[in-house]
């Protein structure tokens, strides 16, 4: 009889010490910047140029593209770059050409006022947007593909490693976006947030030249089994010409991905991961599509949010979620899930003490360690969850599709969060508390189907 001894916490952290790790890191920070942009940048600039609260929440539709990228995964797993995949790799050469459209609209909203042309600015900002999600396809395949098929723990600590990457290009890049437009605006430039835009270029910049360290195979398995599919459906229509080949090549590289999904997992299980996936982070997104706005209305400076929000939350999410990485790994995924859906609750309700007790640099302190806590532990778990459901010949494909549709919750509904906040009359403490019970409903899908799911490890 084997006897099986469980490892120390120091053996299970030596996962972290993987050099595939380091790679996995960079790649998160290269997704997790444009956020920066569209997300507290565009926001401030909107709101300092006089814009409403309800403007500035709808403006965050732009953000629904993610929710929808799913669409062209396929193209992304099965078309290559012309030139750019030669030279540096197929994935590698779609993160250079999205990061360099980025590039191009940092320098166009660098030339443009946003109460003269705000339709130009949030257009600009859907191209930002539809490049960052395009990225985050391949992004997250080159990650996934850096860890081998059944390596559970190590895909699991790739996910913390990945939220601390994404985490890290967020929030750095908030510390460089928000001092740099406070240093210029009291430098007295006028255009100060433009000026920013072009230091924000410069990050784009140092993305590629850091993605170039990370390396890339050329799988030989996937191409052969998309091939496979292609002739099975070609097959099933009884002829090949140069028409049937076409149809089995769109066919396969569309729906391939969905049916070998619901294949694996059977329809009804299927269907209620769909249904948790897209509602499990509404609650969290709700929060943050208007925290800033809420930290400027109680009397917050940018440098102030820079500090708090950025600079000390950015901190306590690398040390959190390399601690929910371990936490996930020594008791499962599935229980990560449930305790950080609790902890997001339970965190935002810090939110509504500070609205009721006004400015307080000390709870606003508290109450930002609290939810990067929470946000960390519940994103290294959601990553995991979703890297280990997919099937290698799609990945791109099929965690675009579960991603997506995790976004879509957060995204499309949180578009109304300024809405809300206007119906309630600006009672931020009502509206925190909606927030922390909409995580409930994703819990009961999750206790429907964890007995029941199929998760590579």
């Amino acid at each position: 009889m084997e006897v099986y001894k469980k490892q120390t916490l120091a053996e299970t952290f030596k996962v972290y010490f993987d050099r595939r790790m380091i790679k996995i890191l960079l790649l998160g920070a290269i997704s997790g910047f444009p956020w920066v942009i569209i997300g507290s940048s565009l926001s401030l600039w909107l709101k300092e140029d006089g814009l409403s609260r309800s403007t500035i929440g709808w403006a965050g539709l732009i953000f629904a593209v993610y929710a929808f990228n799913y669409l062209w995964a396929p193209i992304i797993d099965r078309v290559r770059i012309p030139w750019l995949t030669n030279k540096i790799g197929h994935r590698r050469g779609w993160i250079v050409s999205m990061q360099s459209v980025i590039l191009i609209c940092l320098i166009i909203w660098s030339l443009i006022n946003p109460t003269v042309n705000l339709a130009l600015v949030i257009s600009i900002g859907l191209i930002i947007a539809i490049a960052s999600a395009t990225q985050d396809i391949t992004v997250d395949a080159l990650r996934i593909e850096q860890i081998g098929e059944n390596e559970g723990k190590s895909m699991q600590a790739g996910a913390a490693m990945a939220v601390v990457g994404w985490w890290t290009g967020y929030k750095l890049g908030g510390v460089v976006a928000l001092n740099s437009a406070e240093f210029f605006q009291q430098a007295g430039f006028e255009n100060y947030w433009q000026i920013t835009f072009l230091v924000l270029g410069i990050l784009v910049i140092g993305c590629n030249i850091g993605l170039m360290f990370v390396g890339e195979t050329q799988p030989i398995d996937r191409a052969e089994n998309q091939k496979q599919t292609d002739r099975m459906i070609e097959n099933r229509l009884g002829t090949s010409n140069i028409i049937t080949k076409i149809v089995a090549w769109l066919t396969g590289t569309v729906i391939g991905p969905v049916i070998s999904f619901f294949k694996k997992n059977g329809f009804n299980i299927a269907l209620a991961i769909l249904g948790f996936v897209f509602l499990f982070k509404i609650g969290e997104a709700f929060l943050g599509r208007m925290s800033v706005i809420f930290y400027k209305e109680i009397g917050f400076t940018k440098s102030d949010i820079a500090l708090y929000s950025k600079g000390l939350g950015w901190v306590t999410t690398v040390i959190f979620t390399l601690l929910g990485g371990l936490f996930a790994i020594r008791s499962g995924v599935i229980k990560a899930m449930f305790v950080s859906g609790v902890l997001m609750a339970s965190t935002n309700l810090l939110f509504s003490l500070l609205a009721w007790s006004g400015k307080s640099e000390l709870l606003f302190a508290i109450a930002v360690i609290f939810d990067d806590m929470a946000a960390a532990f519940a994103t290294v778990a959601f990553v995991a969850f979703i890297s280990m459901l997919v099937d290698r010949t799609y990945t791109a494909t099929q965690y675009a599709l579960l991603a997506s549709i995790g976004t879509a919750g957060r995204t499309t509904l949180a578009a109304s969060s300024g809405a809300l906040v206007d119906w309630l009359n600006g009672d931020w403490g009502i509206f925190f508390i909606i927030t922390a019970v909409m995580v409930i409903p994703s819990l009961i899908f999750l206790y429907m189907i964890k007995d029941k799911l199929k998760l590579n490890d």
